[in-house]
């Protein structure tokens, strides 16, 4: 009896508290705002809490009447102190009206001075979302640069600073950065790996800088050299976006290092706003170095009942009989596509290697030399210097009918409009890569399809690391299942004709990558068997490239690989694996274990944000594969 008394007189203190204005509530460290999506409410952590409490049912109150009203319009952006020359930015030069549901709600808080974690999906307007209030903080801060006659600046004047993963993504947002600031006399610098790194440091010592985007890589680079010049000690604002893919490929070291190099924030306060599309453990451990715990707001844009990208667009499996069955069947694929997308056929075509990526544009790039009612042929990867990546990247964005042969630099944040097809090469290696990849199509109400070709020895893999998607079997297409020799479809001689023209090298190289471990799962025999059909039938070789004794070795008992120096077809013992799973072909994707989490008290904001994520992920368990 006295337990569900005092359970029931915290509950009704809760409420109380609930019912506060904001600004008391936030004065708490443990107060950080959950904010749900398009709710016109703001609701302090303790309100995450009671969604794990029996009491929670009892709670709910209409917080109405102290609600701030949400902004939907960038014109109404003047009323809540936005300055002027960035309201014009946007609505008379970018031409933008309405405000997506990410940048009503982080925008706000933001603007209030708050820190925000926003969990947020891409392609939904973010890049605006944290563009607008740190470049209203700076003009806040530095009125002078309202007129854009205001001279140069010093490469130590950084005012604001904007991490992203990836160069694409990073050159994006500075172009979006450029266009707001056109008006103001504030800089925009960008610094990005894979440029030189002496005419960034000359283009920053001539113009300064106020605003630096950049990769984690360069950005540590520069911030963490003291002959550089470039340095930020009246630092105001910080934006981490996509921060979980910065986790996953692995600049954690970078980022430390980011934070060393940047004033102590008890010194120099600063706001900082991260976002992703994610929150595992490791973005919440990231957050809680990076955010101020005492003024925070966590906001979740992803509706509850929204429907996902990943769940929404078509999808298809198509089996091949053999990996040298795929060019032809994808060649058929785009061929049969094409006039239902009359001169707006846009297909992202993805690649589990840069080599294969080279390779497949290359051959396909050879085909429209000969074909040119085919669309343009581009291509995306980490061996190209990043001067040619953004501008295939500019040529696709803004072309009508194209097909780009990409590794998964553009699996997350590039915003390309109006792609019509996802077309997935061989199995991705992880299944958070295969839904980010389909999320390139489907895009602002647009519709898309997906595809996703396989060689028959990775079906049983795909089975176990795709469950709850929405895939479908496809066995439309003749080549997938016919003998590449088959004289009665053309697609299997078009395609060797074209692979090859490919220079030795790249197939070389790209039979090498195979080896490598790309199909995850899939065993060591299997592959090479698979590499070596693709070498004769494909790429018309008399036999498969040869790999070097060392590289047998780590192979393994495996027969038919052409050895340097040796008879190949001979089994060689070996010890270590190059990145192939066993011949168990691997496990399943998203193994949890067995047990829930402790129903206690989140002991601040950022843990509540992992119970939330825990239980949301708890809850979406996906069931097997239905292909």
């Amino acid at each position: 009896m006295m337990k569900s008394s005092l359970l029931r007189s915290a509950a009704a203190c809760r409420v109380a508290l609930a019912a506060r204005p904001l600004h008391i509530i936030s004065r708490s460290a443990a107060s950080a705002v959950v904010r749900a999506p398009l709710a016109a409410t703001y609701r302090p952590a303790n309100s995450l809490l009671r969604f794990y409490s029996s009491e929670s049912a009892a709670e709910k109150e209409d917080s109405s009447a102290s609600s701030p009203t949400l902004i939907t319009k960038f014109a109404d952006l003047d009323s809540v102190g936005v300055h002027h020359a960035l309201v014009d930015a946007i609505t008379r030069g970018m031409k933008y009206e309405n405000m997506t549901d990410v940048q009503t709600m982080t925008i706000s808080p933001a603007l209030s001075g708050k820190d925000v974690v926003a969990q947020a999906k891409t392609g939904t307007g973010k890049t605006l979302a944290f563009l607008v209030p740190i470049i209203n903080r700076i003009l806040d801060a530095q009125p002078q640069l309202a007129d854009r006659r205001v001279g140069r600046t010093r490469p130590d004047d950084i005012r604001a600073i904007i991490i992203s993963p990836t160069r694409e993504l990073a050159e994006q947002i500075g172009l979006e950065a450029t266009k707001l600031v056109q008006n103001t006399g504030i800089r925009v610098q960008t610094a990005v790996g894979g440029t030189q790194k002496r005419q960034s440091l000359y283009k920053m010592r001539i113009e300064g800088c106020h605003l630096l985007v950049g990769t984690p890589g360069r950005l540590h680079d520069l911030l963490s050299d003291g002959s550089s010049g470039i340095a930020a000690p009246k630092l105001e604002a910080l934006c981490l976006d996509e921060a979980d893919r910065m986790l996953d490929v692995g600049f954690d070291d970078e980022l430390d290092g980011i934070l060393k190099a940047l004033p102590d924030r008890r010194d120099v306060p600063r706001q900082t706003l991260l976002y992703s599309a994610t929150m595992p453990k490791n973005v919440v451990g990231l957050a809680r170095k990076y955010i101020n715990p005492a003024n925070f707001e966590f906001v979740q844009t992803i509706k509850a009942d929204e429907t996902p990208t990943h769940e929404r667009v078509p999808q298809f499996i198509v089996p091949c009989r053999g990996m040298e069955n795929i060019p032809a069947t994808l060649l058929s694929l785009i061929r049969r596509e094409m006039p239902l997308h009359t001169g707006k056929f846009k297909a992202i075509v993805f690649l589990p290697t840069t080599y294969s990526v080279v390779a497949y544009a290359s051959a396909f790039r050879n085909l429209n030399y000969n074909d040119r009612s085919f669309p343009r042929v581009m291509d995306i990867h980490s061996k190209l210097d990043q001067p040619k990546r953004t501008r295939a990247a500019t040529n696709f964005k803004m072309a009508d009918s194209a097909i780009l042969f990409s590794s998964d630099v553009t699996s997350r944040g590039m915003d390309f409009p109006n792609v019509t097809h996802v077309i997935q090469i061989h199995l991705p290696g992880e299944r958070e890569s295969y839904i980010h990849r389909i999320g390139r199509t489907g895009r602002a109400g647009k519709e898309g399809k997906g595809y996703l070709l396989v060689a028959d020895v990775e079906l049983p893999v795909a089975r176990s690391r795709l469950p709850g998607l929405p895939i479908q079997k496809c066995t439309d297409f003749p080549e997938a299942t016919a003998e590449p020799g088959n004289n009665n479809l053309q697609a299997f001689s078009t395609m060797k004709d074209c692979f090859s023209r490919i220079p030795y090298d790249i197939q070389e190289q790209m039979y090498m990558s195979f080896l490598g471990g790309a199909c995850k799962g899939v065993g060591k025999q299997e592959m090479v068997d698979e590499v070596n059909n693709f070498s004769t039938s494909v790429f018309g070789l008399e036999e498969a490239p040869a790999v070097s004794p060392k590289m047998a070795q780590n192979l393994g008992r495996i027969r038919g690989l052409n050895i340097q120096g040796r008879d190949s077809g001979r089994f060689h013992r070996g010890g270590s694996h190059t990145g192939f799973g066993d011949n168990s072909r691997g496990g399943g994707f998203g193994r949890r274990d067995g047990g829930g989490f402790q129903q206690r008290r989140p002991r601040d904001g950022f843990e509540a944000i992992e119970f939330s994520q825990r239980e949301q992920s708890r809850q979406s368990r996906p069931s097997r594969a239905s292909f």
